[in-house]
């Protein structure tokens, strides 16, 4: 029986060995992206241009390009380049699949965990990796839930064997606004109740705030020896001395208002996220000058009586205003979807080339990365894919990405599974 258990595990083991084997690695080297449209976002469009990828970075861009000797070169006539796509807000690598709780990180116990970091949560093996890249999207910020202070998240670029080779060189403490309205159409709370929740949460959160400062100075006046050990406030001390941004998740018009009266007393580096009805206060949130990550595009109206085309508008309203405005999916599994979402802000009042900033160069300044990713330029990290026509449409096909300079296989579980049934063997027939 043993030996029959071994030589069964030994023949599953090199059977997976094979399957992985069929799958090709992503190559590196030096390539030549010649005759192509290229969408630089910040320095306008090159038409019939090159671009040149080596050591991970772009070397050389334009129409007068020289290729290096032995360089792979891709043809990419009648195609567009384009900056990697930015999602300012996901969950991807922290869930595989939502109903298995085995699967699912984001959520850890506690009230107050900043110092939970998503970035050591981050899956790097996840299967939505792949589904997610090959539709054009690179980097995505992945983000803990759950709780006032549910934990650090992490920018991520969409490939590498561990989270290191994946971070994409931003951090920020997530912060879950304390919440005047109900949490859905199942709430059957009072109104008396629903302030009572929210005024404690807020007296909680300038508790802890109140902490954070106090840690403070009795780190500085220490010069940061003999400090208990306190990993809450440890995490919280970057962000009270404002070297670390605060991702503020707030939606209500009322409660966005009340987030950003808070940012002002407290003086803290903020990021506004979720923001649904940020088209209600956009003329306040443009006058306080904190940025905005709104999303997602494609949902539902907050109230009732709103126009079925709110959410649409709503960052387009908010970019008009003079906020700055990057979008994001809010998503697990379905953050390739990342460019549609574009797509609807900009037909709803966005614009195409606004839009297209917003999912690239935006959220690189948002996050500090812009030297880095966002746009084409010479000098950045190759992030790019390159396509047939417009990200934003559907009908567009994604033949080529490149993450720092990596060539990645265009595979994933969906094209494995389109092939598996196109190609029926022995058929459905019996």
């Amino acid at each position: 029986m043993k030996t029959f258990k071994y030589t069964l595990s030994l023949f599953l083991l090199m059977m997976a060995c094979l399957a992985f084997a069929q799958i090709p690695s992503a190559e590196t080297g030096t390539f030549a992206l010649t005759n192509a449209k290229i969408e630089t976002v910040t320095n306008g469009t090159i038409e019939n241009g090159t671009l040149v990828i080596a050591d991970g970075m772009i070397t050389d861009i334009g129409t007068s390009v020289s290729i290096p000797q032995g360089a792979k070169t891709i043809d990419c006539t009648g195609m567009t380049i384009y900056p990697g796509m930015i999602d300012g807000g996901t969950q991807i690598g922290l869930i595989e699949v939502s109903s298995d709780p085995r699967t699912r990180d984001n959520n850890e116990i506690g009230d107050v965990i900043p110092h939970i970091q998503a970035l050591t949560a981050v899956n790097p093996s996840s299967v939505i990796h792949p589904v997610t890249r090959v539709n054009g999207v690179t980097t995505a910020l992945t983000m803990p839930s759950g709780g006032l202070f549910p934990g650090t998240a992490a920018l991520i670029n969409l490939h590498g064997y561990t989270p290191d080779q994946m971070y994409a060189g931003f951090k920020g403490v997530v912060l879950n606004f304390p919440a005047t309205g109900r949490r859905g159409r199942w709430d059957r709370r009072s109104d008396e109740d629903i302030k009572k929740a929210a005024d404690k949460a807020l007296e909680k959160l300038n508790e802890v705030w109140d902490k954070a400062l106090q840690y403070h100075k009795i780190d500085s006046a220490s010069g940061g020896k003999d400090q208990p050990y306190y990993p809450e406030m440890e995490a919280l001390l970057p962000v009270v001395r404002g070297e670390m941004k605060l991702l503020i998740n707030v939606n209500s018009s009322k409660d966005i208002k009340s987030a950003l009266e808070w940012i002002d007393e407290k003086g803290a580096d903020a990021i506004l996220c979720g923001v649904a009805e940020g088209w209600r206060v956009a003329e306040e949130i443009a006058e306080a000058g904190v940025p905005v990550i709104t999303g997602p595009v494609l949902s539902n109206p907050t109230r009732s009586y709103d126009r079925y085309d709110r959410p649409y508008a709503n960052a387009g309203a908010m970019q008009k205003a003079g906020v700055k405005v990057a979008i994001r999916t809010n998503e697990v599994e379905n953050v390739r979807n990342l460019p549609y979402h574009a797509g609807f802000a900009a037909t709803y009042g966005m614009g195409k080339e606004e839009a297209l900033k917003a999912i690239t160069i935006v959220p690189a300044e948002i996050f500090g990365v812009s030297d880095k990713y966002g746009s084409l330029e010479k000098g950045k990290v190759a992030n790019l894919f390159v396509a047939t026509g417009d990200p934003f449409e559907t009908k567009t096909q994604i033949k080529y990405v490149f993450i720092d300079g990596w060539n990645i296989p265009m595979i994933s579980r969906h094209t494995q599974l389109y092939e598996e049934y196109l190609n029926r063997a022995p058929g459905v027939e019996k």
